[in-house]
């Protein structure tokens, strides 16, 4: 996994599971990958060791990961949206056959899957 896949998976599993975390925990995290503040800067703002700060952070990315092993919504999630951009893609293929049923149904389902929120 690069730096930006884990990037975007620690803002997924925020984002799916982030209120079972802490208050603290949460903040923490929330302030370091989503605000981009350094643990200095939490530090100063919270009144604690930057030591306190790290530790509350890897705690909340443990017990995020953990949760994620145990559910697996964010790997599905991740599934569901990869089968969709490959059906996307297979139908934009069919959509440019000249024959015209082919065609009219490839735009039916095409419409269909852009109607579907991620």
């Amino acid at each position: 996994m690069t730096v930006a896949d884990d990037t975007v998976f620690r803002t997924m599993l925020f984002d799916f599971y982030g209120e079972l975390l802490t208050d603290k925990q949460r903040e923490y995290f929330d302030l370091h990958y989503n605000e981009d503040l350094s643990l200095a800067e939490i530090a100063s703002l919270t009144g604690v060791s930057r030591q306190a700060v790290w530790d509350n952070i890897r705690r909340a990315e443990a017990a995020l990961r953990d949760i994620e092993d145990k559910v697996g919504l964010v790997s599905r999630f991740r599934q569901q949206r990869q089968a969709l951009n490959e059906a996307a893609a297979e139908l934009s293929a069919l959509l440019a056959n000249p024959d015209g049923t082919v065609r009219e149904t490839a735009r039916a389902v095409m419409d269909r899957l852009q109607r579907i929120e991620f």
